[in-house]
Formats: structure tokens, C-alpha cells, sequence
């Protein structure tokens, strides 16, 4: 029987040959104790709000799986794109983040044998555009002052590979967990022809460059990619977490046939309420496992973007606990 890292690399190889489905990101370490993400992510807290260093307001509900951006008319942080130099300051990472010899010594410790060192990357460039100037703004603008947004778009991906950068020169992860949501449920949020010309080509360079240095590619955007997924597999992502069923996954792992992982398949709508029981949990982990594992390059898990993430606690207990289940019964 393969160990948990064994498996984790079949699953990720075209012609792998993984003796069970991985569970969730196990055996990932999930790794935040370095300066990059306490500079931008550490203030915040559920049940409060904050600003982020960018000046955009966050909330963090007590029952949201993350943070979310207010971004409304009166506190907006580009209310005009056109002058977007006079209103977008990108925080200093190299002035705010200086040291990171505590990092580099804690990530140095990791038994890289029996975890997979992951950083996350949220906020990815389409996100920081609504972060910055509101949803409706940012899909407007596209189309009204595409010179403009093609200058913001560029500016927010050079400072964003300095983040990436950064990370992998410092801490050398073994997978970087990068957010980017470019669509909602049912449909992209750009055609696929203005996605390829925004931003393909900023993020086939980021990930060009992490494969160079040998780090697994994560994209993690839990929404309707199917126009799309032949670019994603093109730019060098290894793992498309968070993928929905709203997707229509068998056919993508055809069609795929081991380029890209999918890892996701779990509905949250299903399993991560109040009201959720465990027969339901269990119930759609198992349905996600029998109906998408049979295909190969599949990893089941919670749609959410970070290991151990759901609302309410024991959702990803007895996931976890189901897929285990169903791994034991196929040995």
C-alpha cells in the first residue's frame, strides 16, 4: 500500500498509478506562518472587519467559509480606472516583509517524506480587480476602458509574481495554492476570448515559472471553467481544485486524460449547513467518490480553497472520515 505522499504523486502523474483517491489535501501541510501572508491576510478574524493593505474593507462573517470584500460606492478604493495610478498603491512586500529567516527554519523542519509543503496565493488578479473597484465596476470596464484595465491587469500581475517569487526563493514549497474565480456556477464571468487576452498570459508565466522550480501547481476557482479548461491544462496547472459539480466532470477527465487533475466534485451547497446531517455528508462524499473516481486524476474534496475548510467543523471530519471509508472497501 502506498503512503499518503506516494499516492499523491500517482494521482498527479498522466499515467499514475495511485492504489486509492486521495483524501481532501491530505498530505499537504498547509504552511501561513510566513511574512507575505501574515502581512496581508493576518488581521483578519471571523465576526470582524478590517482593511487589508490594499485599503479595500473585508468582512468575515461568522458563517462564511472566508473573507469577503464590502466594496461599495462610498468606500471603493478606484472609483475611476482611468486614474487608477492615483488611487491603487501596491503594498511594499519587500519593505513590509523583510525577514524570513523564522519562516525559512519552521518550512526547513517539514519531513518533506510524509508532507507536501503548500502556501496559498488568495486574491488572484480578477479577484484583486473587484477587490479594488466593485464586481459590477470591474466587468464594465472590460468594456468601456479596456486601455486602462489592461494597464491594471499588468501592474497587479508584476506585483503579484514578486509575491510568487518570494515565496518559492524563500520556502521552496512543494505546492503553491493560488485563488482566482473566473466564473460564477453556471458560466464564465468573461467570454473566453477576453479571459485569454487579460489573462492567460500572466498566469501561464506564473506557473511556467513554478514548474521550472519544480513546485505543484494549484488553481483553486470553485465555478464553471468548461470553456476554458483546455487553456488551464495549457498554462501549466497541475491540480484545478474547487472544481463544482456544476461541471461536467466525467467528461472533463476524458477529455483531459490526465493532463490536469480535478479535485473538488463535493457539493458545500449539500453538505456544509446547519442543518447538514451526517447521512447527508456522508451521502454526497460518496456520491462525488463513486461517480467521479472511476475516471482517474480525480481528487475528492470540499470546493473550498484551503485544507480543513468548512463553515461548520464537522463537515470536514466526516468527509474525510467517508472517504477514508470508501478507499478501505476498494483495498
Amino acid at each position: 500500500m502506498l503512503t499518503e505522499m506516494e499516492n499523491w504523486r500517482e494521482t498527479l502523474k498522466p499515467h499514475g498509478s495511485p492504489d486509492r483517491l486521495c483524501n481532501q489535501f491530505r498530505p499537504a501541510y498547509l504552511f501561513v506562518d510566513e511574512p507575505i501572508y501574515q502581512f496581508m491576510y493576518g488581521n483578519r478574524k471571523r465576526g470582524q472587519s478590517c482593511r487589508d493593505p490594499f485599503g479595500t474593507e473585508i468582512l468575515f462573517p461568522e458563517d462564511a467559509p472566508g473573507a469577503m470584500p464590502h466594496v461599495t460606492s462610498e468606500n471603493k478604493v478606484c472609483p475611476d480606472v482611468t486614474r487608477w495610478r492615483e488611487y491603487v498603491k501596491f503594498p511594499d512586500l519587500d519593505k513590509n516583509c523583510p525577514d524570513w529567516s523564522q519562516a525559512e527554519a519552521k518550512a526547513a523542519s517539514v519531513d518533506r517524506r510524509e508532507n507536501a509543503l503548500l502556501m496559498m496565493m488568495t486574491c488572484g488578479i480578477f479577484e484583486q480587480l473587484h477587490f479594488l473597484m466593485g464586481f459590477e465596476d470591474t466587468l464594465m470596464n472590460f468594456y468601456e476602458e479596456p486601455e486602462a484595465m489592461h494597464e491594471l491587469v499588468d501592474a497587479i500581475a508584476q506585483w503579484r509574481f514578486h509575491w510568487m517569487q518570494l515565496l518559492v526563493d524563500h520556502l521552496h514549497p512543494d505546492i503553491i495554492c493560488s485563488h482566482d474565480d473566473w466564473g460564477s456556477k453556471h458560466s464564465l464571468f468573461l467570454a473566453p476570448e477576453m479571459w485569454r487576452e487579460y489573462f492567460k498570459g500572466h498566469y501561464e508565466t506564473f506557473y511556467r515559472y513554478q514548474k521550472e522550480h519544480g513546485v505543484t501547481t494549484m488553481h483553486h476557482a470553485d465555478c464553471f471553467l468548461e470553456p476554458i479548461v483546455e487553456d488551464m491544462a495549457e498554462i501549466h496547472i497541475d491540480i484545478w481544485q474547487g472544481v463544482i459539480p456544476s461541471n461536467n466532470i466525467p467528461a472533463l477527465q476524458k477529455q483531459l486524460s490526465g493532463r490536469m487533475v480535478l479535485m473538488g466534485g463535493i457539493d458545500a451547497a449539500i453538505v456544509d449547513r446547519a442543518d447538514s446531517t451526517e447521512e447527508e455528508i456522508r451521502a454526497e462524499a460518496r456520491r462525488a467518490c463513486e461517480t467521479y473516481g472511476p475516471g482517474g486524476h480525480f481528487i475528492p474534496s470540499m470546493t473550498y480553497g484551503r485544507p480543513g475548510s468548512s463553515i461548520y467543523p464537522k463537515t470536514y471530519r466526516i468527509l474525510e472520515d467517508e472517504i477514508d471509508r470508501y478507499n478501505q472497501e476498494g483495498i
